[in-house]
């Protein structure tokens, strides 16, 4: 099987050319490939394949062989590596996702390759029924009171097509991000998980963001959850529609437009090319 690593802001996962390659068990391959000591070691698998809706489709598997619906930064090393490998000659493509399809446009280096991807997320779901999360399902999912284990936390639950519980808090870096995270995920409220935010305000312009995501573990960069960290900014009044967001693996630029979308722009680079045998 041929594959290739790639990564958005260090969010990497293992690409596979579904135009090419049959995959009998993504979820199992999945947790085969992401296998830092004993695999190829990624974030997770996601695999490019032909699409009757857009230009291509998108499947994302998350380390434990789970399948996720969006992924904002696995999405931009899909049209990438669709530009570059010649499946779509246009700097202007659609990707098919679990949460619907996305626009995209790329910009290309001196190189010819791509570098950075605009993607326009889509509008925001800020009720519980939309995230989803239990409780009635038009109730607003903005600034809501959890308990976990002895202590209380007021988060903002968007879906970017995926579930994620945006929480601020005063020092990122130094919160038990491991922890908490890990208990929010699972928690009861969540009948499909939900990825975590922490997020730290610097300005109203600029943030610093460490993620939890369901499936995986803490990651160097989220691009869907740095969306919803986006929409959840200015809901509570912490934020400006346009900020900076400072992630493990390097820096994303959003905008929350008046017309409800999310755009986010980010690099997605390809670290290399091999050959894998599943067991």
């Amino acid at each position: 099987m041929k594959f290739t690593k790639m990564h958005g802001a260090g969010n990497d996962y293992v690409y596979i050319n579904g135009f090419e390659e049959q995959i009998l068990d993504p979820a199992g391959l999945a947790q085969q490939v992401s296998n830092r000591q004993f695999g190829i070691g990624s974030d997770g698998l996601i695999l490019i394949l032909p699409s009757e809706v857009a230009d291509v489709r998108m499947r994302m598997f998350n380390i434990d062989g789970s399948e996720g619906e969006m992924c904002g930064n696995g999405i931009r090393c899909v049209a990438k590596y669709a530009y570059d490998h010649g499946l779509v000659e246009r700097l202007e493509m659609t990707v098919e996702t679990g949460g619907g399809v996305l626009s995209l446009t790329m910009v290309v280096g001196t190189s010819g390759l791509v570098e950075q991807v605009r993607v326009n997320m889509g509008e925001p779901g800020l009720t519980r029924g939309e995230v989803p999360m239990i409780g009635p399902v038009s109730e607003s999912a903005v600034s809501v009171s959890l308990e976990v284990g002895e202590q209380q936390f007021e988060m903002t639950c968007v879906s970017m097509g995926n579930p994620h519980a945006v929480i601020f808090v005063d020092d990122v870096e130094h919160f038990p991000v491991a922890t908490i995270g890990q208990q929010i995920e699972s928690h009861c409220w969540f009948p499909e998980r939900v990825n975590v935010e922490f997020v730290q305000v610097l300005s109203p312009t600029e943030v610093i963001q460490r993620t939890w995501e369901r499936g995986s573990g803490e990651t160097l960069a989220c691009g869907s959850g740095a969306s919803a960290v986006t929409v959840a900014g200015v809901l509570t009044g912490r934020t400006e529609r346009k900020i900076i967001n400072h992630l493990r693996g390097g820096d994303l630029k959003l905008e929350w437009l008046e017309n409800r979308s999310v755009i986010m722009t980010g690099p997605a680079v390809e670290v290399f090319n091999g050959d894998f045998d599943p067991k």
